[in-house]
Order: structure tokens, then sequence, then C-alpha cells
């Protein structure tokens, strides 16, 4: 009980803090991707390094905060640092191309046994975690002329009605394992299940933002699916690394990738969706 209320508090804090941060503005929001990815990369070095690999942090949380930034300066109409939102896009594409070839000069000094996985493990944590926070940034006004807080908010409330239905129905139908050398608690009934409630919150948020029900059901059915894949990769990693929770930054729920790992798999394809069908 001492264990359920500690998980419930603090899941009400989240919520209200990400989604607070989301409808105050796009300053924000952008504040709070920011933390998000510093976050889950550290919580992803540290996964590679419990493996024996040593990803090279700095740099990629560098790396990582600079996609994040000119993505974000790309969408936003009000910054006007060096000169335009276009101008600060290029120049930061630039600095991040260059750090490529840093990352390479670095390894020769480090002396590791391995230099080939930690190269890839330092670009897997940009690719991974930097990448499809950096994707969030359009989903305010992919499907809107203007910013428009509550996409982005019911992109999340999908999430959030996949894992509940699925776990309910899990929890009470559940007999056929859905990927058992991962995740043994998961039922393909749970699956169903959580499909079912997001493609139900997707008519919701098509009723509340006035938009299509056909086209945001879709969305809400993509989300889904590959948000459940990327539960079943996040657990991956975790068994990789011989750990049960990626961190313990949230009481009862664990680390960052434990509660936006469903979200890091599926911004890219929500994404893409978005641009040919919304």
């Amino acid at each position: 009980m001492k264990n359920l209320l500690v998980r419930t508090a603090s899941g009400v804090v989240l919520a209200v803090v990400v989604l607070g941060a989301i409808a105050w503005s796009q300053w924000s929001f952008g504040a709070l991707l920011a933390l998000l990815t510093i976050v889950g990369m550290t919580e992803f070095y540290a996964l590679a390094e419990a493996r024996g690999d040593s990803p090279q942090r700095i740099i990629g949380l560098i790396a990582g905060l600079v996609l994040l930034a000119l993505n974000f300066a790309f969408v936003s109409d009000d910054i006007q640092i060096l000169g335009s939102a276009s101008g600060a896009f290029a120049r930061g594409m630039a600095f991040l191309l260059l750090l490529l070839p840093v990352m390479f000069i670095c390894e020769l000094f480090r002396r590791r046994e391995n230099p080939l996985a930690d190269i890839a493990t330092t670009l897997l944590g940009v690719v991974y975690v930097a990448m499809p926070f950096s994707l969030m940034c359009y989903f305010p006004i992919v499907a809107s002329e203007t910013w428009s807080p509550g996409v982005m908010m019911f992109y999340i409330f999908i999430i959030w009605a996949n894992d509940v239905f699925a776990y309910l129905v899990g929890m009470t139908i559940g007999r056929h394992r859905l990927f058992e050398r991962l995740s043994p608690k998961k039922s393909w009934e749970g699956f169903f299940g959580g499909v079912i409630g997001a493609v139900a919150m997707g008519l919701v948020a098509a009723r509340v933002l006035d938009g299509g029900y056909v086209a945001w059901a879709g969305l809400a059915f993509v989300a889904s699916i590959t948000g459940v894949l990327g539960d079943l990769v996040e657990s991956m990693f975790k068994r990789a690394a011989g750990v049960k929770d990626s961190g313990s930054l949230i009481p009862g729920h664990g680390g960052v990738l434990d509660r936006f790992d469903a979200m890091l798999l599926s911004a890219p394809f929500v994404f893409v969706y978005m641009l040919f069908v919304m």
C-alpha cells in the first residue's frame, strides 16, 4: 500500500509538471524537452556503462541538446538569436556536424579496448533519446497552423490510455504472453485492450480539438502499436544491463526512460504520420 501511494503521488506530480509545461508556453515546453533529454541520455549511458561500454557522455549530451535546440529554433517564431530562427538552425546544424569528427578524435586519446562500441553507444544515445524529443517540438504545429499544445497533450493522453487499458485488460483476462522473453507480464489481451483504449482517446482528441475522427484514430493506432514496441525495446536494454529500472528520479516509477520509453519509439512514427496524414 505504501508503494502504491508513493507511485500514485509521484505519478500525479509528474503529470502536472509535464502537462503544465506543455500548456504554459512554447518556452516551458522546450525547457521540459531539454530536461528530459539530459536525464534520459544520462540514464541510457549508464545502461551502456553497466554493459562495459564507455560512451563519451559530455559530447553525447552536447550533441543531443544541440539537436533539440536547433529543431526548437526551427519551429519557433520568437528566437532572434543569430539573426533568425533559420539562421540559428543552420549554425546549430554546422556545430552538430563538427561534433561527429570530434567524437572520433577524442576516442584516440581515451585508450579504450573497444572504441567502436564506445562511439556507437554515444551516437545511439543521441538517436534513441534526443532525436524523438526533438521531433516532439513539431507536434504542436504539424497538425495546426499555429501553436496548439492540445495536440501534444492528447498525444500523451493516447500513450497513457494505451498503458492503462493494457494493464487493466491484461490483469483481468490476460492469458497469452506477448513477449515473455523481455516482459513476462505483457499479454496479447492487454495489447489489444491498450490499442482500443488508445483509439478511443484518439476519438476524444478529434472531438475536443475539432479534428478528423479517422485521422486521429489512425494516429492513436500508430502511437499505440509503436509505443508497445518502445516499451519492449527499453526492457531489452535494461535486461542487457541487468537492472530493473533505468533510474530512480521518479519514486515508484523509475527513471525518465521507464516513463517515456513508449514515446521515444513512437514519436518518429507519429511525426511522419502527422506530416503525411494530418
